[in-house]
């Protein structure tokens, strides 16, 4: 069993929604980024409280009708990366007010 990760969205961020697509900015280099479908699901749940793993249980799973394993997997893929790009911050603990 792998240690429970959460995710919260960095502030330092603009979010727009354009037509189907999340698109975010990092303020950070100013990148921009056009996120799929998955990528906007985790970013939308990123409320630095709920575990990954709920997370793609409630909504990813449901949606593509994947294995919750191999969608746990893919998630935290996605979340490290968009965490490496100064998108989403991650933790293996809650996000509290202390911690933001």
């Amino acid at each position: 069993m792998t240690a429970p990760l959460y995710i919260l969205r960095e502030q330092n961020v603009a979010a727009r929604r354009v037509g189907d697509e999340l698109m975010i900015m990092s303020a950070r280099d100013s990148a921009l980024f056009s996120l799929n479908e998955t990528a906007a699901i985790l970013w939308d749940a990123a409320d630095g409280t709920t575990p990954l793993a709920d997370i793609v249980v409630r909504d990813i799973c449901p949606l593509f009708e994947v294995d919750a394993d191999i969608a746990l997997r893919d998630a935290r893929e996605s979340a490290e990366g968009l965490a490496r790009h100064g998108i989403l911050r991650v933790s293996a603990h809650p996000f509290d007010g202390v911690n933001v």
